[in-house]
């Protein structure tokens, strides 16, 4: 028997008007995870800005953010340049006032073995996942601050930044960098209202995974289920209940944690493991050899 269900996508998860009159940024919030943490945090109440490089993006993010009652805006960025993020703070608060929480969702990877891991392909997604996560996080620290006006932040991690992440060893050590990141912050800020926690995911499925990612699994949602010790995979709008507690009053005690959504999968130990299948030979249908 898997674990339950949640219940169903749409009432919020919180009491109405938990975030009135918050505005939040979800940096990545037009696809896939971000747009469901974005979707939820506007049931909740929060006015939300996305932050994205491509358009597209988002305004779909906006579109999400709408269609389930909420105030949206958005704003071009790449996060790597402080200078943008402190332009995206800009004007996400000249439509929908003082941003108060921060959802770091943005990132990049791809799988690659390390040992052909290229250093533009290493800077790549270090700064965007590390770089990026810290100059948002001391964009809206600066001005919860400079306002004495408490605030929140949420980084989303993996859960193979907790154990190595073999084919993907620039992505979970940018992530494991942002673990670490969150608990520092968390300690140093406190003093001036802000907490800082992190949240990583299991296996969500969405539409917007890419197409080298989804040749992983092949073996369709049912097999994936039976993969994990919950029976089934997770849902979006759990994940995006998860953050919205994390980043509302009602975790307002909690600090410095990260919060593992992925129904136990990551601490799975068999008594006697599988043949080991060396991380080349599980990515030799979708890597791209230089």
């Amino acid at each position: 028997m898997p674990l339950p269900e949640p219940p169903a996508a749409g009432p919020p998860m919180l009491p109405a008007g938990t975030f009135d009159g918050v505005a939040a940024i979800v940096t990545g919030g037009g696809t896939g995870l971000g747009r469901a943490i974005a979707t939820e945090l506007a049931r909740a109440g929060a006015a939300v800005g996305i932050v994205s490089r491509t358009e597209g993006h988002r305004l779909a993010g906006v579109a999400a953010v709408e269609a389930a009652g909420g105030r949206a805006a958005h704003c071009a960025a790449d996060i790597r340049e402080p200078e943008q993020v402190a332009t995206a703070f800009d004007a996400v608060e000249s439509a929908l006032g003082p941003v108060r929480v921060l959802v770091n969702n943005a990132a990049a990877n791809f799988p690659v073995l390390a040992a052909e891991l290229r250093p533009n392909a290493w800077r790549a997604v270090t700064r965007i996942v590390l770089d990026g996560t810290f100059f948002c996080s001391q964009e809206l620290h600066r001005r919860c601050a400079a306002a004495g006006e408490a605030g929140s932040i949420c980084n989303i991690l993996a859960t193979q930044s907790l154990t190595g992440g073999p084919g993907m060893a620039h992505a979970a050590a940018a992530k494991a960098g942002v673990g670490n990141l969150t608990k520092t912050l968390a300690v140093e800020w406190a003093p001036d209202g802000v907490r800082v926690n992190a949240l990583a995911p299991g296996l969500f499925p969405h539409e917007d995974m890419r197409e080298d990612l989804k040749a992983l699994r092949t073996s369709g949602e049912e097999v994936d289920a039976r993969r994990s010790p919950a029976g089934r995979l997770g849902r979006l709008h759990e994940l995006g209940w998860a953050v919205t507690w994390l980043c509302s009053p009602y975790a307002a005690f909690v600090t410095g944690h990260t919060l593992v959504v992925d129904g136990g999968n990551w601490l799975r130990r068999d008594f006697v493991m599988p043949e080991f299948t060396p991380v080349a030979d599980q990515l030799s249908g979708v890597l791209r050899r230089p």
